[in-house]
């Protein structure tokens, strides 16, 4: 979803029509929350500063009317965002990209996504995507209600995080599958080079993950709960290698950026994730064969080294159960290979 608040910088004497370019309808569980926060939570590229100005300009509806910034959301509330322009074409530009499918069959389909190919067209991405390709090999695929512009998702992983994700086919499926999704029965792993060596083997991270204040691109954990959303991370040591680790994660619930929050808060962020700190140094020595050594890795995975790298349902028409695994990619075996010789060398 790509989001415009800033209204056009010139007088118009004649009425402005709006467009509607968002609806939501509160769940009926939902607690007392400021619209203004609501909404900045839930439309890509807002900001509160943005959400307040369009609420102030009566372009924001509840129950078919205005409200204030203050306004706290009811169970149920219908809410609308209008806006002076009319919302980008949602229709999904047919592309031929090769897909490496894992499974397919009339009702869905497993793919294995490469690292640095983004899931959906979103603002700066409206091509190239995982789902042009998709609509490209298949003549139609479903839509969730409120996910127009992306047929036949119904989980997604970052561009530079690679793996499995299961397309539906059918909207019988889509609505069986988000189902389970919904009520965290999926089973998902993913494999993770994070730095540094975890003092226990194993453990789970319980802390909600919600958006920074200072950055809005950016997950933090809340282990107090003050903010964000329930997040429930599983996690163990596969491989200790002195000053990165390899660690295998279950996920319980499913947040955006969940594991690279999760384990920035563990104090061991994911190798060469830019955005959680994990581009730089974070054990080691200082000696410049070290360094280089270093950025050497970087440049041979230039993203942060997170693979999902299983993936478990129920079949949602036969409901017999399912599983799927997918290697890592080439550029997370090589970095791995070269720090597993690095550590023997040095022993």
């Amino acid at each position: 979803m790509v989001s415009q608040f800033e209204p056009d910088n010139f007088e118009d004497e004649e009425e402005v029509e709006l467009f509607e370019h968002f609806s939501f309808n509160v769940d009926k569980g939902q607690s007392p929350i400021r619209i203004d926060k609501f909404l900045t939570d839930r439309i890509a590229n807002a900001t509160r500063n943005k959400v307040q100005n369009t609420i102030d300009s009566g372009n924001v509806l509840v129950n078919g009317k205005p409200i204030k910034s203050n306004y706290k959301i009811k169970p149920l509330d219908e809410i609308k965002v209008l806006l002076e322009k009319p919302p980008r074409d949602t229709e999904v530009i047919p592309e031929k990209l090769a897909l490496d499918i894992i499974y397919e069959d009339d009702y869905l389909m497993v793919v294995n996504k490469p690292p640095g190919m983004v899931v959906h067209p979103a603002h700066g991405n409206w091509t190239g995507t995982l789902v042009n390709g998709l609509v490209y090999y298949f003549n139609q695929l479903p839509t969730l209600p409120g996910n127009t512009g992306r047929p036949g998702l119904v989980h997604r992983i970052d561009k530079d995080t690679s793996g499995l994700l299961v397309i539906a086919k059918s909207e019988v499926a889509m609505t069986e599958l988000a189902h389970q999704f919904f009520h965290h029965t999926i089973e998902r792993t993913y494999l993770a080079l994070v730095w540094g060596e975890p003092a226990e083997d194993k453990g789970t991270i319980i802390a909600h993950v919600g958006r920074s204040a200072k950055d809005r691109k950016v997950m933090v954990a809340f282990p107090d709960g003050s903010q964000g959303k329930h997040a429930v991370t599983h996690w163990k040591v596969l491989k200790r290698l002195r000053y990165v680790s390899l660690v295998q994660c279950n996920l319980e619930t499913g947040r955006t950026h969940q594991i690279r929050a999760h384990m920035k808060f563990l104090g061991h962020p994911l190798f060469n994730d830019a955005m959680y700190g994990g581009d730089k140094i974070r054990k080691g020595t200082q000696f410049s064969k070290y360094k280089a050594f270093v950025q050497n890795c970087f440049e041979i995975m230039p993203r942060q080294a997170l693979h999902a790298m299983s993936l478990g349902f129920v079949h949602p028409i036969n409901k017999k159960p399912l599983y799927f695994e997918a290697l890592l990619p080439e550029d997370f075996v090589k970095v791995l290979d070269k720090w597993e010789k690095y550590v023997t060398y040095e022993t």
